[in-house]
This record gives structure tokens, sequence and C-alpha cells, in this order.
């Protein structure tokens, strides 16, 4: 019996909040023809037209990226092209300065006076930066993502800009894919609601104001379905897993106001996003009535070429053009090829002045034809970098970003006094790994490290040494001697280990997500000191954490935390803030376990027990996580109770309560992050084995035993079909209130 059916839209618009740039959407979704644009669209030539859908590299582009593109415009060349109004805009140049320059050539000196759009890759902060995303979805907190990104567009406003190319929104399940780090993780209920937050916190309450930011949630679509993980490569997803895992967050970013979306570099079943009608037209336009813009990849519009999909540069914008794609990033292949592809015919001019028509009702959402000095006063940017409140921000995100993941024997907190401590490993004094990747115009010399953040914590006459022991991919003459001998002169030994801020992010795929081998080393020989050992983990993935960094006694997973991080951790490892992160990935027992998830859907042969022939699993390891999704320890010792209902069953119209009792049992103060997961028994589509459904923050006091409370409906039930639509049956759900998304005691309910 199939039950009545929820749109998708209706679904996320329920559990989503929107923010009040929704409204905009709305108002864009009307469609009612702007008198200004139209007399505008009737006075440009065919290669004014092609211009307003060409974003440009900036010539200041403070970092590289992506490779060069075939036509880099110097300073002169873009001040010219600004003058004759052959941009739409630039992109990555922090300068209000120049971009103010260029601003007064389009509107004073182009025929048309149409202004410019800068736009930006600002992913987690600028000269203050944030913890990388991944690590602030570890906070499990929507709003805290929100606050960064409002501040992150407090900051990219003053130094020029009006448009990020964030947040990255794909769902990744593949630790080696480098770019997991710039996403919200695994799971697609919790990505969904850290996508609306960002695109709420960078645009905020008025698209026309100073400090407001377009947001561009990406890639559209797929992109973290990649194979083998390894980056750009193919992805073979069915389309029932498209829409159930990967396009979820890109609808609650369109559902809180995003108004332009950028394709992936990824094909999808052998059509390359960039030129793929299915998603770009059949789903985004005409299913979602998605009214924004959607602008290419860096060249991804060129390299349908050697993707074997476009014989040539004229055939490859051909079919991005009329598969969906409005806008070429970084390339000029759009302004040498639709004006003659309109003359010869092949594309109705009607299809480019809709293109336009987007870009410049975009331009007029922004503000920009009213005051297009928008976010151009050089004289602001000094005044809004490294604010003090910006950094307080990004302290007390890098704090709840961290995940203690071990804590035998109350370890941590470390005292501090009347111990001795050794702070060993490549980034116990490094200030450069601080930032992480995509940190573009981030500071790093005035980032805080663990030395200093350690050192502020403790006083002067404190006993604590600080030695590296190897570089992160390197030995260093004498220097595994000499941590050794610092381990054996203290009384605790403090491990920092992981990755470089460049060995995760774009075109940073790894076949192995274990810490590198020097490391490794260093951490056995600390390891056999016998001093009780503390591993702090440096990293933009989920690892494979082998031997002595397994086996510590203590771990934390503190990921690339930004400005503030060496005073973040001093906080957590010292105890004066209790550690309340929660992994947004799962941690595999073995990098062979890749790709690893929580919600993978059940087998006919599942792994029970100690049960190990003819189940699903590897020879190796048992099919479960080293550490689960959702999993994070306080300091303190909590205990679960039953997960109990309003009811045993949910009528259509109605409401389901769940609750469960969470008691302190320790010592110390905790803040425990409650997780809701449901697992529907039958389906027409077998479902996951779990789904995570609703999260809870709760602060307990040493003693205390608070009741948390879960709503579901009828709606959180939905599912996709096999005809794929969104509907919920009528069936037998289990269901948890759990610390994590492998614990809580199971309960079961009917929805009829």
């Amino acid at each position: 019996m199939n039950g009545r059916a929820f749109s998708r839209r209706a679904f996320l618009a329920g559990s989503v909040a929107l923010a009040p740039v929704a409204r905009a959407l709305a108002q864009a979704r009307a469609q009612a023809p702007d008198p200004h644009i139209e007399d505008l669209l009737r006075q440009m030539t065919l290669e004014e037209k092609a211009a307003q859908l060409t974003i440009f590299r900036s010539p200041t582009a403070s970092a590289a990226i992506n490779p060069q593109g075939p036509h880099e415009p110097t300073r002169e060349e873009a001040l010219a092209d600004a003058g004759r109004g052959m941009a739409a805009g630039y992109f990555n140049g922090f300068d209000p300065a120049f971009n103010r320059a260029l601003q007064q050539r389009a509107v004073e000196d182009s025929r048309l006076r149409i202004p410019l759009i800068f736009a930006g890759d600002v992913i987690h902060g600028l000269k203050t930066t944030f913890p990388i995303p991944l690590a602030e979805a570890a906070s499990f907190d929507p709003e805290l993502c929100r606050r960064t990104a409002r501040a992150s567009a407090e900051e990219a406003s003053a130094l020029g800009l009006h448009w990020t190319f964030a947040p990255m929104v794909d769902i990744a399940r593949d630790e080696r894919w480098g770019r997991v780090m710039e996403g919200a993780g695994e799971d697609p209920w919790l990505g969904a609601r850290i996508a609306a937050a960002r695109v709420r916190g960078f645009q905020g309450d008025d698209l026309r104001a100073e400090n407001s930011l377009l947001a561009c949630p990406k890639h559209f679509a797929g992109y973290g379905g990649v194979e083998g993980g390894m980056e750009y490569n193919s992805v073979e997803i069915s389309e029932t897993a498209l829409r159930q895992v990967h396009l979820p967050p890109f609808e609650a970013a369109f559902a809180a106001g995003a108004l332009t979306t950028m394709t992936g570099f990824n094909d999808v079943a052998g059509v390359p996003s960039t030129a793929d009608r299915h998603l770009l037209t059949e789903i985004l336009r005409e299913e979602w009535r998605f009214p924004g813009l959607v602008v290419s990849d860096f060249q991804s519009v060129r390299e349908l070429i050697p993707h074997g999909f476009a014989a040539d540069e004229e055939d490859a914008v051909l079919k991005a053009f009329t598969a969906g794609c409005d806008v070429a990033l970084s390339d000029d292949i759009y302004v040498r090829h639709l004006p003659a592809l309109v003359r010869d015919g092949r594309l109705a001019e009607a299809a480019l002045d809709q293109s336009v028509r987007r870009m410049l009702r975009l331009k007029k959402a922004s503000g920009l034809f009213a005051n297009p000095y928008r976010s151009l006063d050089p004289g602001r940017a000094a005044k809004a970098a490294r604010r003090p409140e910006a950094l307080a921000l990004a302290r007390e995100t890098a704090r709840k970003s961290i995940v203690l993941l071990k804590n035998e024997n109350n370890q941590l907190p470390l005292p501090k006094t009347g111990k001795s401590l050794a702070f060993i490993g490549p980034f116990v004094s490094d200030k450069d790994q601080t930032l992480g990747n995509w940190s573009l115009n981030g500071m790093p010399e005035l980032a805080v490290s663990l030395e200093e953040g350690v050192r502020a914590a403790l006083s002067s006459d404190a006993r604590c040494t600080f030695t590296p022991g190897c570089a992160a991919e390197s030995e260093i003459p004498g220097g595994i001697e000499a941590a050794v001998q610092a381990a054996r002169e203290a009384d605790i030994a403090v491990l920092y280990l992981g990755e470089t801020g460049k060995m995760s992010g774009e075109s940073a795929a790894t076949t192995s997500i274990v810490i590198p081998h020097c490391q490794q080393a260093l951490a056995e020989a600390v390891a056999a000191t016998g001093r009780p050992l503390v591993v702090i983990l440096k990293h933009g993935r989920a690892l494979a954490l082998q031997g002595a960094a397994r086996d510590a006694p203590a771990v934390l997973c503190s990921w690339f935390l930004g400005s503030e991080s060496g005073r973040a951790l001093a906080d957590i490892v010292f105890g004066d803030f209790a550690p309340q992160g929660r992994l947004p990935v799962s941690f595999p027992r073995a990098p062979g376990q890749e790709p690893f998830y929580y919600d993978h859907r059940p087998t006919g042969r599942p792994q029970i027990g100690d049960v190990t022939d003819f189940t699903a699993r590897y020879r190796e390891v048992a099919n479960e996580p080293l550490f689960a999704f959702g999993h994070g320890l306080t300091f303190s010792v909590l205990d679960y109770g039953e997960t109990k209902l309003s009811a045993p069953r949910l009528s259509r119209d109605g409401a389901l309560k769940i609750s469960a009792r969470i008691v302190n049992r320790g010592g110390r103060a905790a803040h425990e992050v409650a997780q809701l997961y449901i697992h529907r028994r039958v389906a027409a589509i077998t479902q996951p084995v779990r789904q995570l459904k609703g999260v809870q923050h709760v602060a307990l006091a040493p003693g205390e035993t608070k009741e948390v409370v879960f709503e579901l409906r009828p709606s959180d039930l939905a599912y996709v079909q096999p005809d794929l639509s969104m509907r919920a049956d009528a069936g037998l759900f289990d269901i948890w209130i759990a610390p994590s998304a492998v614990g809580g005691q199971k309960a079961s309910f009917s929805l009829d």
C-alpha cells in the first residue's frame, strides 16, 4: 500500500529554515519582465551578450589554484575589456582598489554601462581563516556554520567581492578524495542543513547590502561520487542515489535563497555535468523551477573535448550552452564562439538572451545597477580584516570542531601544573599548516601554532618542550632520537601528526589515507618509551589510523582549524572547554574499506556477530568503522536510556514524539550531541541501515539528567521511489536516539 506523496521540495521547506533572501528567489521565479533589462538586451550586440556570460580570472589573483587558462588578461587588458563591456566580471581578485578601477571603466566608459560582478573562492574565510568546512561540519551546528559564513562575507565583501563560489555541498563518501575537506561530509540530512545555513550566512538578509556575498552551491551534481576517490574522475551512480543522496543539499541551498550554482568537472554516467541536459535543464530548470545562473567550473566547457564528449571548441560551447550552462568561467570560449553559433542559425538568439537575462537579473538583485561601487571601498578592507570578533568566532568554531575520539583512563584533559609535557611532531611549532587548503588570502604568519597556544595557556615556569621529530613527509637527521629523549624526560608525551594542507583539497586524492610513514615511525618510537601518550591529528579527511596513532590512550581529531588553531587546541587539551565535536565522516579500519559510510544499504548476507564466512565483509577487517559517523566523546561519562515513543503508530496527518533520558554520570560538565536515526525495514528500494533524522545539543552538569525529545512526521520518512517520486509508504520502522550511528537503544513503530 502506497501512502500519500510528499514532494522533496515540501519536505525541505518544512525541515530547513528559510532565510529572508528566499523572497528574492520567489520574486525571480515570477520572471516578470524588467523593462531596463529588456531595453539593454535590445541594444546589445551578440559579442556583448556573449561577454556577459564570461567570467575571467583577475590579473590580481594572489594564488593559482588551477592551471593557467587560455586567456588570462593582464591588468591593461582587463581594464580595456571592462571599458568595452567585454566581460561579465572577474574572480579571485582580492583587491578592492583595482576592482573599483575596473568597475569605473565598465560603468563610465562602456557603451551600455553594465556593471561588473566580482567573485572569489571564499571557502572558509580569508584573512581571518575559519576551520575547514569539514571541520565546521563536525560541530553538527548549522547555526555556527551560518555565523562563520556571515563573518567571511563581511571580510570578503570588504575586499571587493560580490559573489563566492561556495559552499561546496557535494556529499563525499570516499575519503581518498581530496575535496572531502571542502564539504560537510557523508550524510545528506546534515549536509542539507549546513548547505542552507552557509547560504544564509554568505548572503545575509539583503542581497544589495555592502556586506552581502552571493552564494554558489557546487558542484552540480554528483562530484562527490568520483570513482576511487580520484579527482576529476567519472561518476557512476543510479538516478535513485543521485536524488536521495547527492541532490538534497542543493535543494536546501536553493530553498535558502541561492541564485547561482556551479557545474562539476565530473561526468555522470558518461555525460559531463557541464553539458548534462538532464541535470541542468530537466532537473534544475523544469522540475525545480530554478531561475538563477549556472556557471561552469574552471574551464570545464573546454574540458568537454578531452572528455571525448565534444569534437572541438565550437562543439563544446554548443553542447554546454544548450544543456543549460549559462556562464563560462576563466575562459573566453563563449565570447569567441557563441556569436557565430547564433549567426549560423545553430543557436537561437532567444536562448542566448535568456542566459544574459539571468546574469543581468543577478547583477540587479545584488544592487550593482543601483550602486555599482557597492563593496568596492578600499578603505573598508583594513577595518574588516581580522576583526577581534571574527578571531573570537574562529577560536570558538575551532574548539567546537575538535572531536575527542578516545580517552582511556581520563588521559585528557592534561594538567597545567605538576607534570612535565613533551609536545612532539612536525606541526607542534608550525604556522604554515594551520589554515589548510583553500585558504586564499589567508595569513599563516599570523596564525597561532600549537606551541604558541600551549605557552599562552600555561604559566611561564611550566615544564614543556616542543620537538618536531621529523618533517611532514620526510625524516630529520637525529629527529626521532631527539623526540624519544624529550619523551623520556617528560611525564606525558603529546604527538601532533597528520597531513599538510596540500595533502587534502582539490587535486589531492590519495590511494592510502594513512599518516605518512616518517610520522608513523616517530609515533612508534615515542610510544615505545612507555610514557602516557596523547595523539592530536591534523587532517582534511577521515584517516585509517594504525599502530601507535590508533592505540594511544587519547586521540583528538582536530582537522585544520584556521587562524586560532593553537589557542583552540590548548582550550581543549587543558580542559578549559569541553569537547563537543562529532564525526561527519566515518573513520575506516583500513584504507581498502573505502568508500565507507554509515548509511549503506543492507545486503542479503550481512555480517552478524562473530560470523565471518559467506558474509559481506573483507577477510582482514570487520565491516564496521574504527570510529563511527556521529562519534565523539566528552570529558565525562554519559548514559543513554531507553528510546521511547509517544505511540506505536504514526498516522498520515500526525506526528510522533521520540524521547530518551541522558544521564551525566561523570564529574565534569558535558556538551552532548544527541542524534535521531531511523531504518525502514521493507521498501520498494532497499533503504539504508540507518539514516540521520535529527540532532539536539544538550548541556549536562555533573550528575544531571535531561530528556531529549524529537518529533517525526510522515514527510520525514519519504524516500525516492522506483518512479523517482518522493513518497512515504506505510510500513515498519526502527528508531534510535543515540550518541553515534552505531549506538542507542532501538524502538519500533509503524506508519499507517
